[in-house]
């Protein structure tokens, strides 16, 4: 596995081989980063459920400003840490924890992202919770993304506060780009 383009462009991404990860294929992550490629530069990102760091190290080594890793998961972390040592990034922080826990601590620091890729193992079901969860700790900036990676949920086209630009299908793996509206006052 390898970052497809940018900065870091052809350097390998380990880590595909810890138990519980599910890397985005390249060519899946190649027509993923087609269709966000202007959304890239300058974005404060969160990888959630981040496992070997592959989309959040894409979105930097195409100008993002800077990312946030999460996993529960300590050997995931620690790869990231390794990947993000090797290629030099200095614009990255790694979180080692819940991903209800990180989300809790980022809204107490009110911190908000423009760019967040959802990709939660596919056993858990949970995205339309999670996008609810974004919403109420208010942690996306008006405009901002959320790439949500899936294979079995039926997501709707909208949702509140959210509305879907893009989907696409790759066989058995979903793609969904909703763009945060904000909440009507």
């Amino acid at each position: 596995m390898k970052v497809i383009s940018g900065l870091y462009k052809g350097r390998k991404i380990s880590g595909y081989q810890i138990e519980g990860t599910r890397p985005t294929q390249d060519r899946v992550k190649e027509s993923l980063f087609g269709m966000i490629q202007t959304e890239l530069r300058n974005q404060i990102v969160l990888d959630l459920f981040a496992g070997t760091g592959s989309l959040g190290l894409e979105a930097l080594s195409n100008g993002s400003m800077a990312c946030i890793f999460v996993d529960s998961n300590p050997k995931c972390t620690e790869n990231i840490k390794k990947t993000v040592d090797s290629f030099g990034v200095t614009n990255a922080e790694i979180y080692t924890m819940d991903y209800q826990k990180a989300l809790t601590l980022f809204a107490k620091e009110k911190r908000k992202f423009d760019l967040i890729f959802l990709d939660p193992p596919y056993k858990y079901h949970n995205i339309e919770e999670i996008l609810e969860e974004l919403k109420r700790k208010n942690l996306v900036n008006i405009g901002g993304l959320v790439i949500c990676e899936y294979e079995e949920e039926n997501l709707k086209e909208e949702y509140p506060a959210f509305e879907r630009v893009k989907s696409r299908n790759y066989g058995n793996k979903n793609i969904s780009l909703y763009r945060y509206k904000g909440v009507m006052k």
